[in-house]
């Protein structure tokens, strides 16, 4: 039987050391919003050589299956927005390193 072998990644000065911790990957603690009126919580993430912000969110749904779907579009159309934001301004950042990671093809 063949065995998958990994080369570890040694963890970051910020990972939090326990079990969010994979081989492959490292993650911060999370930071949580929650005086929102829902939730929302954003952790640091490296995977292999790469560092990304990876965001979760638990936002209220009407009962109503109509409005509710419509909410969703709309959570979906705000994210876009988001992120085509965050992609122009860290492209701004001085030394920021001009490779885009948002809205690059996939090679």
């Amino acid at each position: 039987m063949a065995r998958l072998q990994r080369a570890e990644t040694p963890h970051t000065t910020w990972c939090t050391r326990d079990h969010r911790c994979g081989i492959e990957e490292h993650r911060s603690p999370d930071i949580t919003a929650d005086e929102i009126g829902g939730r929302a919580w954003i952790t640091r993430v490296r995977a292999g050589n790469r560092e990304y912000a990876e965001i979760r969110a638990r936002i209220p749904l009407h009962p109503n299956d109509q409005v509710a779907r419509a909410q969703l579009v709309l959570c979906l159309e705000i994210m876009r927005e988001l992120l085509i934001e965050v992609a122009a301004r860290l492209i701004r950042l001085p030394g920021r390193n001009r490779q885009r990671a948002i809205g690059r093809k996939a090679a």
